[in-house]
């Protein structure tokens, strides 16, 4: 991207030219060393203008005061500091290798799942599989109320958060019956066994409290008996004044709080007052009772001495134990996994839960005020919602919501899922199976409740494909269709096929061969071209088609093994060392030539034959899946990312990484794969490109500098020394090469507006009815639910509403303001959308230049594509927790379709898959603005589930624009538009983070000068708070000319924006230690936030 514009060099880390040898101590953020500080502070405060060093290496050792006041606690300081220090290096896990965590090589810890499948999978790569993306939740969830009600058998849903009365169609006043307990409660009636696993969230500040008095008095046990009275009592004076302090600052702030109010307790009582066909497991449980805690550790700290380098020697779980938890604790991890399995044939998986805040439209409107009509609401109670603004609150009345709609917008959100069938469904099936069965062991075996039981995974005779073209009978005996629909053919106007409804190919269930409950079915491979991806590199090739071998699957090899020994048995030893070596050799030709697509053709057939081929990836050990550990999530990750030949695309809510071990705490070497290909790429001249989308600001915070976001200044920071910081960031790694990191990476974000209709219509209606819009709206959200137990006191009863509605039937249309036709204006920005400065407006409580609002698009996908040929798509964020294995459970998917697209790579024909290349234009176009905005009503091709294939307008004028990755034309386009964006928002709202935002001073000016409170020492003598300039994400009005002048000069440049796209601001704060000193960042709770 050379010659593109300005480039600052801060950009990529030459600000921070420190040395750093590459040691990490806990320092400053040892919690021992906070509480230390905290207590120095107090007592022996610095003198005037003396300030405290800000960077994270510095050591927090005092350096004045009287000596001889503070010299035995320094002393005493010293021994718990080198204590903590080493407890955090164990519990991280440093010491041990992985090939995930260091480069080149192998784990050594000898608790990993010892697969020999690609990737270290539990799961083999399969082929004969059908798969279908969705772009945001709209469609998506859509192709789920489409499955749900069809389902017969079963319905297994695993998900982080599953909000009951999340509506899966819009608007709620129309599609009552597909609320999702609505939808789970009528297939339980119809005979369908409904199983579901949730996170159980942290519900309580989790400290160590159990420990105290236990930890101090036992720890001042351990002195010499030689030690003098006076030394003795002032150690446990020592001991126990830090303790102290520390569960006082514990209380007021946690080491870590609930980063969600999400309410497990409600999903799971809800649900299962339905029906007893449904049944609801939340796990983990995060900590036993105190007595359990305290045996465990006493036990466990025989030999504990002051001496810090005998901490490395202490076992796992007496580290674990001075943490807080064991083997049967999870503190901080979570289930993070999102999928639903219907039946056992078709699965949903990727990065939507189904849960409040997750529905959205591919132009994300962010105002939902509707004064003509509130049976037009799309966002019901809780599902409008902005987290930047207020975070769910009581979740379990899901319609209580106090966000004001007259005055916020709620926050977009971009995400990705997909649908499939096929063989791979097994190992999905698999999957869930033994989630289920390790937690009904652990948990619910006890508790002998009729509901729960476990669940039983039945070998069908292949998860095969029966010979193409054979037809197979039908649930009554009749012969079953299993073609599906030519998703060869385009119609020749995409843009206006997606303005109208479907009337296409619909999902039909009974395309499935109707199999007893928990067996899957035969599936038909998909029609494709007879031309593979790799045709032209000699891959290719003809032959008869094999079925799908299913004993690659670890349960079904096991079994074969099983069968295999008890052959043998007569042989003794002999027979196992046969049994290895035949298992090996087999495992090794399936993996390498059965399942892999390039191979495939050549042995058994052409790709016409084949499907798509696909594997199943993961991250799980023993406290959340009860298997060895296995992070085949993130060696795929770097694996793809090695042997891509051309362009990486990468979207994702965190990025956090590390090139080396300098970057401790964060472990993941995604970042030193990463730095590694462009190294390659430059040094052999070659043009390579990453392109990385991902959230402004992670983790939802307010105002950046509030207390209350420390958690999130902490994730800021160690993103930014991922990316461009620190001195190992993966910029700086390259830029220490010689070469220009932005010409081989760059990082992005998503930023929308909308104007919220609180216009002369809405004044109307308020006046005629005499009730205010924000009461009826409340009454709206009860009234809308019938059904509901909190509702029915409101029903008959919804005075206000009622009056409001009659009152809004009568006023006038006011240009489409009061019709519904100007509610929102975000399809401005999108394909075929109106000008803004065509749109009317009527001033009523609110002027038009008051009602405009942005926000960040808060970016919620998980998905990586390689050369428009391979795709990663699943739960897994890129980050530690979810790479590491040992941290939160994920489950992902590789996707390599053989269908052949002809595509380019900088100017250079090259032969893409049809389903990565599409996706990754259909995301680009979106971003872009180079789409048409969706018709929440209208249903297209690519709201059904799988077996409808999705439409997509390949060869049309906006597909060639974003057609070639690499291309000088398209990167212009990307670039540009993106810089646009980002100088509009900036000049018009003043968002942050921003560039022009270097240091905390830069914060005040740009920002909190304009939205933040008044401190209360600036108050009135009354001691309430100033209200802030401007209402959050509002155009700060100042920087335009007053009246209708301004107005128009806004309307003007938001006339230019096109599309969600921004500039990531990677100089923001670039002079500061985002996340400051605080007892809630340390080196035992810092792994938390990578």
């Amino acid at each position: 991207m050379a010659g593109e514009g300005r480039e600052d060099s801060l950009a990529y880390g030459d600000y921070h030219g420190q040395e750093d040898n590459g040691n990490y101590e806990g320092g400053e953020r040892g919690i021992i060393g906070d509480t230390y500080r905290r207590i120095r502070d107090r007592y022996q405060p610095q003198p005037y203008g003396q300030n405290a060093p800000s960077q994270a290496s510095t050591s927090s050792r005092p350096h004045g005061g009287s000596q001889q006041s503070s010299g035995l606690v320094d002393s005493i300081f010293d021994k718990l500091q080198g204590l903590g220090s080493e407890v955090a290096e164990k519990l991280a896990g440093r010491g041990e290798r992985h090939s995930h965590t260091h480069v080149d090589a192998q784990c050594s810890d000898g608790a990993h799942n010892n697969t020999q499948h690609r990737y270290g999978s539990f799961a083999a790569q399969r082929t004969g599989n059908d798969v279908k993306w969705f772009v945001d939740g709209c469609g998506y969830m859509w192709a789920v109320s489409r499955a749900l009600e069809q389902a017969r058998e079963t319905i297994w849903i695993l998900d982080w958060w599953l909000s009951p009365e999340l509506y899966l169609r819009r608007p709620p006043s129309k599609n009552e019956q597909y609320r999702v307990d609505r939808m789970l409660q009528a297939a339980a009636q119809r005979g369908v066994k409904v199983n579901i696993i949730v996170y159980k969230e942290v519900t309580q500040a989790l400290t160590r409290k159990y420990l105290s008095p236990t930890l101090p008095k036992y720890l001042h046990s351990l002195l010499p008996r030689s030690t003098d009275k006076v030394v003795s009592t002032l150690c446990g004076l020592g001991l126990a004044t830090t303790f102290a302090s520390l569960e006082h600052m514990e209380t007021e702030n946690p080491l870590i709080a609930p980063p969600v109010t999400v309410s497990s307790s409600h999903t799971k009582h809800a649900l299962e007052a339905l029906h007893p066909n449904i049944a609801v497991f939340r796990h983990p449980d995060h900590l036993p009772d105190a007595q359990t805690l305290q045996s465990s550790f006493i036990s466990s700290l025989q030999h504990l001495s002051l001496d810090a380098s005998t901490a490395s020697k202490l076992p796992g779980d007496a580290l674990k134990a001075l943490y807080g938890m064991n083997e049967d604790v999870i503190l901080y991890w979570a289930h993070h996994e999102k999928l639903c399995i219907i039946d056992g044939r078709i699965a949903f998986m990727g990065g939507l839960d189904l849960c409040y805040g997750r529905w959205d439209t591919n132009q994300h409107p962010i105002a939902d005020a509707h004064p003509g009509n509130l049976d037009d609401i799309v966002f019901p109670g809780q599902d409008f919602n902005n987290a930047r603004i207020m975070d769910f609150q009581d979740v379990t009345h899901w319609e209580n919501n106090k966000v004001d709609r007259k005055e916020s917008s709620r926050m977009g959100w971009s995400d990705l899922s997909i649908s499939l069938r096929g063989p791979v469904v097994e190992d999905l099936r698999a999957h869930f199976v033994e989630r289920w069965n390790f937690i009904y062991n652990e948990k619910y075996d006890v508790r002998k409740d009729v509901r729960y039981s476990r669940l039983t995974f039945v070998q069908n005779a292949a998860g095969s494909l029966p010979t193409q073209g054979v037809p197979q009978s039908g649930p009554q005996g009749a012969p079953q269709d299993f073609g599906t629909p030519d998703d060869q053919q385009r119609p020749s106007q995409y843009a206006q096929s997606q303005q109208q409804s479907y009337s296409g190919p619909q999902y039909d269930p009974n395309s499935y061969q109707n199999q007893g409950q928990g067996q899957a079915p035969y599936f038909p491979p998909p029609p494709v071209s007879d031309r593979g991806i790799n045709e032209d590199e000699g891959r290719s090739g003809e032959g008869r088609y094999e079925p799908y071998n299913p004993s690659g699957h670890h349960h079904h090899r096991q079994q074969l093994e099983q069968e295999f020994e008890q052959q043998m048995g007569g042989f003794g030893g002999t027979a196992g060392m046969i049994r290895d070596r035949v298992a090996q050799g087999v495992q090794h030709v399936q993996d390498q030539y059965l399942s892999g697509n390039e191979h495939y053709s050549r042995l058994y057939g052409s790709f016409q034959e084949a499907g798509m081929p696909c594997q199943i990836v993961r991250s799980c050990t023993k406290w959340s899946h009860g298997v060895p550990t296995e992070h085949s999530v993130a060696n795929a990750y770097i694996s793809i990312i090695e042997n891509a030949r051309h362009f990486v695309y990468i979207e994702n809510q965190f990025f956090i990484t590390a090139t080396s071990d300098a970057q401790k705490p964060v472990q993941n070497r995604i970042g030193a794969a990463i730095v590694e290909r462009i190294l390659r790429a430059a040094r052999a001249g070659e043009k390579f490109k990453f392109i990385v989308v991902m959230p402004s600001v992670p983790a939802f915070a307010g105002d950046l500098k509030d207390e209350s976001s420390l958690g999130t200044r902490a994730i800021m920071e160690y993103q930014y020394n991922s990316i461009n910081r620190g001195g190992h960031s993966i910029m700086e790694m390259v830029a220490n090469e010689g070469y220009d990191p932005t010409e081989y990476i760059r990082f992005y974000n998503l930023r929308n507006y909308d104007r919220i209709n609180a216009s002369a219509s809405m004044r109307q209606a308020e006046q005629r009815s005499g009730v205010d819009y924000e009461d009826a709206r409340r009454e709206h959200d009860y009234d809308v639910d019938p059904q509901a137990e909190a509702g029915s006191a409101y029903r008959g009863v919804a005075q206000n509403y009622q009056r409001y509605q009659q009152a809004a039937a009568g006023i006038d249309n006011k240009q489409g303001l009061g019709s519904g036709r100007w509610d929102s204006v975000s399809e401005c920005y999108m394909l075929g959308g109106p000008d803004i400065r065509e749109v009317p407006w009527e001033n009523g409580d609110v002027t038009e230049m008051d009602a405009f609002v942005s926000e960040e698009l808060y970016v919620h996908s998980k998905i990586l594509i390689a050369d428009d040929r391979t795709v990663i798509c699943g739960s897994a964020n890129l980050n530690d927790r979810s790479q590491l294995g040992t941290h939160d459970s994920e489950i992902a998917i590789i996707v390599e379709d053989p269908t052949p697209v002809e595509s380019y790579m900088n100017g250079t024909p090259w032969r893409a898959s049809k389903f990565a290349a599409s996706l990754r234009r259909q995301l680009f176009r979106k971003h872009l603005g180079l789409l048409p905005a969706q018709d929440m009503q209208r249903p297209i091709q690519n709201f059904e589930p799988i077996g409808v294939p999705n439409i997509y307008d390949f060869g049309s004028s906006e597909d060639q624009a974003v057609t070639d990755p690499l291309s000088d034309q398209f990167l212009r386009l990307w670039n540009t538009r993106a810089r646009h964006n980002t100088d509009v928002f900036r000049q018009i709202f003043h968002p942050v983070p921003d560039d022009n935002v270097r240091t905390w001073g830069d914060y005040d000016s740009f920002y909190e000068q304009y939205f933040h409170e008044a401190d209360k020492e600036a108050d009135g003598k009354d001691g309430t708070k100033m209200p802030a300039k401007y209402r959050w994400g509002h155009v700060v009005a100042e920087n335009f000319s007053p009246g209708d002048q301004g107005v128009r000069e806004v309307k003007d440049l938001l006339s230019t924006v096109k599309g969600t796209l921004v500039e990531m601001p990677l100089l923001f704060l670039i002079k500061e230690d985002i996340a400051k000193e605080g007892v809630s960042l340390n080196a035992f709770t810092e792994e938390v936030y990578t």
